[in-house]
């Protein structure tokens, strides 16, 4: 099947990186969340009472499949009793701040290198993503010097709409110049991740398994991927070079 792929798409969170808890870390940030609002609360207070407002926002998300921009995310969902003109500035640093509060997001060791080798083999590569910033990934990849390797770049916090939502997939096709039926898609999340890439036609669907994911949302029967990966260089066994023929 991998011998008809031309394009293949990449999730970030849990796929690529993975979060590492770090306390001091995580306090700092907390505390600069509440600083840069100017609450009188504590900053762990202010943080679990926007957690509620987030956990509403997650819900409303999934049901909808709707990516709120960053602005709207805090002046209507996580801030609506402050000045919107105070805090739509403040949007983006707000939701950078607010990624970190779980910890730090740190590359697995093996995704540089695979992705590299993955575009040395043939393959147009590209990052389709669930992300409530328009800036945290982009950064990243360039930071990372990996931001060469990607034809196309699709964050739900831009497009708008969400995975599973077919269009997320198809968009990403469209600005790789690939149909879709030869495109694969690697991710760690069954219920989300299979479902719009099959819907939007995808060829192949890998699926890495991460404990943490399928704690919170296991398999369902109908979610059944083409094959499951432990590790990101698992994905060098599916992916040959594409101009070496099968059995040579």
């Amino acid at each position: 099947m991998s011998r008809n792929i031309e394009a293949i798409f990449l999730d970030t969170g849990n796929t690529m990186r993975i979060v590492e808890e770090d306390g001091t870390f995580q306090h700092r940030v907390r505390q600069r969340i509440a600083e840069l609002v100017g609450t009188q609360e504590s900053p762990d207070a202010f943080c679990d009472r926007l957690g509620e407002r987030y956990d509403a926002y997650k819900h409303w998300a999934k049901e909808t499949l709707i990516q709120a921009s960053e602005k709207e995310l805090w002046t209507r969902w996580l801030l609506p009793d402050f000045p919107p003109e105070k805090i739509a500035p403040l949007a983006g640093k707000l939701t950078r701040l607010w990624i970190e509060r779980d910890g730090r997001r740190i590359i697995r060791p093996d995704a540089k290198p695979t992705v590299i080798e993955l575009s040395r083999r043939g393959y147009a590569l590209g990052i389709i993503a669930n992300t409530i910033s328009e800036t945290e990934i982009p950064d990243w990849l360039e930071g990372d010097g990996l931001m060469s390797y990607f034809k196309a770049i699709v964050l739900s916090s831009r497009f708008g709409r969400r995975k599973p939502d077919m269009e997320i997939y198809l968009e990403a096709a469209r600005i790789a110049g690939v149909e879709p039926a030869r495109c694969a898609y690697v991710g760690d999340n069954p219920s989300r991740d299979i479902l719009g890439a099959r819907q939007a036609g995808f060829g192949m669907v890998i699926i890495l398994l991460e404990q943490a994911t399928l704690k919170k949302e296991p398999p369902r029967g109908k979610d059944k991927p083409d094959g499951f990966i432990r590790t990101c260089s698992d994905l060098l066994n599916f992916f040959p070079p594409r101009n070496i023929p099968d059995g040579n």
